[in-house]
């Protein structure tokens, strides 16, 4: 094995194999020569060896990187007079710059499939362990997976479940299944390998074979080694900030708009506005160099004007030059946080970039938590506060916010607004020269008022960190992350594949995973899983049945349930089919989805669905179709008949049903204890419909399509399994 101070270089195919076999990674027996030979003495190392044909013979060098595309590499040799041959030519064909080298000579594996493993020291998140499907095209495939070091068994079986060609891990070609349990020993011992060996920069395995038994073998690896040994990474800063800050800035009982003003174009009359208009109880004050009355409220020249502890929130509308005064001048009057609004700092360049490190080394001298700068304001409904430059106001609900982006967090807003599932606390973390999204999100962890945190994050400096601290946050509450942009660094390692195949998006996806962090694929996704996670209990496991009134939304949502591997489509029960037989005509499904294929009568909707939801065998219900009726209705209400020919009357009844329809689902929820999904079209199509209508106000959030439903239950079910490790 290599020396620990054998740093700074590329090890030999032999060296790496020496190594990496020291941590359980299975490697072929393999003879090393290093001049040529005749055939009787090749022929008498092989046995010695234990090595039989046919075999592949390779150069060895520890400056030869990638052998196949210089030909280094000779396969399927099928005697001893085709190996002396091919070692001859190899020998021949280093070069002066190849350093020493060697021919290495193993025996041949067929194999149909081939994966890829490695190591590679990531710039954000420092060592991660890849899988992936190998072979040539493994870098135009890029079907790859990453975890953070260490890995624990439970990681390694993720990683396998994740890769998207799970065909290739079954029955292959009349070939058996893949030992996952070797797949993973070699993955756990990458981990140990990074951890044990600091100096390792990158490992590359390609391939990594499948044999005849199902077991992996490795025949071939790459390690490079660095003179810059990685050091784990400490636990994520703690910050100097205290609960009262957060609460000053959230809970405030005064507020004070810095730079009012009466022209309601500008901030600081939109900021005023909006603070009165969600009707906050707190003090209201203003400072105008004019003294402006600003919508009834009369403004003062100064801070200093002020009485002491008038306000502990300030919200800075002020230009950059002021600000540093004016944060003394709120320090000497009891103010505890301040949000800025102001641009001209990190964002403007390195004049900027120096303001703001001054105004941030003030407001930690001032004890004032320094929110932005750049920032759109802040939201706290439990406190009717809307602190904003900008609208929504959303209705209160659960679902804490935090984003680097101030568009996203009127975003989340909006679909507050129009779903109804509500929002405890928001913040744009603008510049976030003081305060983080991760300080904002951690402090939402231990807020009574929230049980999720929902985030957009963009930027990362300092990806472990980051990780650190949001991991933390996961194990209090669920947290959901969208994120845009790519890390500033990628990860560099050019003679290896799994540097290349390092892309950052997907080593984030994977840092996530391990963190127990629900990282959603778009805003839409990560405001359905958020709205989900604040209204619907934790599932227990991801047994799910569809109950659906029309056959085509069932086999949709049926197709997106099997993309989910945390999903399971269950086989229905014989008593519970039996039960739901005697509920429904006979034309129904008789299976899952459960298709009442137009039989529902005035009781079968809520009768149904109280079978399903109560059976030991089900964790959790999708439920689609709700509104149809009440969506016939609005067209008879529409219509030149009504309400004639018995119309109000039916009109009536259709609405009471799908009424009472969402009503069901919300109580068998509570009841059982277990996650139902209503989903609907007419959440978006028509929200006035007494079907989402009613979902909405039981507390629930009614889903645009069953498919969006099915990937937030999902992710449920991923983050219900991490916290029950």
């Amino acid at each position: 094995m290599t020396s620990p101070n054998d740093t700074g270089r590329t090890l030999s195919e032999r060296e790496s194999k020496t190594l990496l076999g020291g941590f359980g990674v299975p490697f072929l027996p393999e003879l090393e020569i290093d001049r040529p030979h005749d055939s009787a003495a090749l022929a008498s190392l092989l046995s010695q060896q234990k090595v039989s044909f046919p075999v592949v013979a390779k150069l060895n060098g520890d400056r030869i990187a990638h052998k196949t595309e210089r030909g280094l590499v000779k396969l399927n040799l099928p005697d001893i007079a085709a190996l002396t041959v091919a070692v001859d030519a190899l020998f021949a064909a280093a070069r002066a710059d190849d350093g020493s080298v060697s021919v290495l000579i193993a025996p041949m594996v067929k194999s149909n499939r081939e994966f890829i493993a490695g190591l590679v020291r990531d710039p954000q998140f420092g060592p991660v362990v890849m899988l992936g499907v190998g072979g040539v095209l493994a870098e135009a495939i890029a079907d790859v997976v990453f975890r953070p070091v260490p890995l624990d068994p439970v990681d390694a079986a993720e990683m396998i479940a994740e890769i998207k060609a799970q065909k290739l891990l079954g029955e292959f070609r009349g070939e058996p299944t893949v030992d996952r349990g070797a797949l993973s020993s070699v993955l756990l011992g990458l981990s140990r390998a990074a951890e044990a060996r600091p100096e390792v920069a990158s490992i590359d395995i390609n391939p990594l074979l499948v044999d005849a038994t199902g077991h992996v073998v490795a025949v071939d690896a790459l390690v490079e080694l660095t003179d810059e040994p990685y050091e784990p990474h400490q636990q994520g800063r703690t910050s100097w900030l205290r609960d009262e800050h957060f609460r000053a800035l959230f809970e405030p009982r005064g507020v004070l708009v810095a730079g009012a003003s009466s022209h309601p174009g500008k901030f600081g009359f939109v900021s005023m506005h909006n603070i009165l208009a969600s009707g906050y109880q707190g003090r209201v004050g203003g400072t105008n160099l004019s003294g402006e009355v600003v919508l009834g409220v009369q403004t003062v020249a100064s801070m200093s004007d002020l009485p002491q502890d008038f306000a502990d929130l300030v919200f800075v509308c002020t230009p950059t030059s002021a600000n540093p005064g004016l944060l003394r001048d709120c320090a000497a009057r009891g103010v505890k946080a301040a949000f800025l609004t102001s641009a001209g700092y990190g964002e403007a360049g390195d004049e900027g970039r120096a303001l703001e490190a001054d105004l941030v080394a003030l407001a930690e001298e001032l004890d004032i938590l320094l929110a932005g700068p750049n920032g759109q304001g802040v939201v706290s409904t439990p406190a009717q506060l809307c602190a904003q430059i900008v609208a929504p106001y959303p209705p209160r609900g659960r679902i804490g916010v935090a984003s680097q982006s101030g568009n996203f967090v009127s975003s989340f807003l909006n679909y507050a607004r129009s779903s109804g599932v509500g929002v405890s606390r928001a913040v744009s973390a603008g510049n976030a020269a003081s305060v983080s999204v991760a300080d904002y999100l951690d402090w939402y962890a231990s807020d009574p008022e929230t049980s999720v945190g929902l985030a957009y994050l963009e930027g990362i400096t300092d990806g472990r960190a980051l990780m650190s601290q949001l991991a933390r946050v996961a194990e209090r509450m669920p947290l959901v992350v969208v994120k845009g942009g790519a890390t500033e660094a990628g990860a560099k390692a050019a003679a290896s594949h799994t540097g290349a195949l390092a892309a950052n998006d997907k080593v984030f996806d994977g840092a996530c995973r391990s963190a127990g962090i629900v990282r959603a694929a778009t805003v839409e996704e990560a405001f359905d899983t958020a709205a989900c996670f604040a209204t619907q209990p934790l599932p227990q496991g991801g047994r799910t049945v569809i109950l659906t009134t029309a056959g085509g939304w069932g086999v949709v949502t049926s197709d997106a349930l099997f993309q989910r591997p945390e999903l399971e489509l269950i086989q229905l029960p014989d008593d519970l089919k039996q039960s739901i037989d005697a509920k429904l005509p006979p034309r129904w499904s008789k299976g899952n989805p459960v298709d009442c294929a137009g039989g529902e009568t005035r009781d079968t909707i809520p009768e149904v669905l109280e079978l399903i939801a109560r059976h030991d065998a089900v964790d959790a219900v999708i439920y689609l179709g709700i509104g149809i009726q009440s969506n016939q209705a609005r067209l008879m209400r529409e219509g030149n008949f009504y309400p004639d020919h018995g119309l109000e009357r039916i009109v009536a009844y259709h609405e009471r049903q799908d009424a009472r329809f969402a009503e069901a689902a919300a109580e068998l929820s509570t009841a059982t204890g277990k996650p139902i999904l209503v989903a609907t079209e007419l959440a978006i199509a028509d929200p006035e419909n007494p079907g989402p209508r009613t979902v909405r106000e039981t507390g629930r959030y009614c889903f645009p399509t069953g498919n969006r439903a099915v990937a937030a239950l999902a992710h449920m079910v991923r983050y219900a399994t991490h916290r029950n490790r």
